[in-house]
């Protein structure tokens, strides 16, 4: 059954947005950050988010929501203008689709194709430096795991 366009999952939403859910770990190495994808649904729950102090949970977590579509700035025409732009501006990152799992209902997906998949690990949701003293990603998966 395809997916219906108001269904569609933003993959870089804030942590306020309801139906949150991590989809990945914000990683920051010498080529800049880069997004580690989860291989089991992870709700961004208070719980979870706290995990990420002292640090802004959009500086260590890759969160998906629904699309916000009216209420976002980046969506307007039917579309999300983000991707659009990062689609043209940024070069791929990696020549496979990374393991994804709002794939079937990403927005990005369905409105660019592997286009989008091509750049989606390098986009971060907060892109100030990271904030002294976060934890490692490695440290954050250990805990959501225990």
């Amino acid at each position: 059954m395809p997916v219906s366009v108001t269904d569609l999952m933003c993959p870089s939403s804030h942590p306020s947005v309801e139906g949150c859910q991590v989809i990945g770990i914000v990683e920051r190495g010498d080529g800049g950050p880069e997004v580690a994808y989860l291989h089991e649904h992870v709700s961004a729950t208070p719980e979870v988010l706290d995990l990420a102090g002292p640090a802004n949970p959009g500086e260590v977590f890759r969160l998906a929501a629904p699309c916000q579509t009216k209420t976002c700035p980046h969506f307007g025409g039917g579309a999300c203008g983000l991707i659009t732009s990062i689609v043209k501006t940024l070069a791929p990152v990696v020549d496979a689709l990374p393991p994804c799992l709002i794939r079937k209902e990403c927005r990005w997906f369905h409105q660019e194709g592997a286009a989008a998949c091509h750049r989606c690990p390098q986009v971060v949701t907060v892109t100030r430096p990271a904030t002294p003293n976060a934890v490692e990603p490695a440290a954050l998966l250990q805990r959501a795991e225990a």
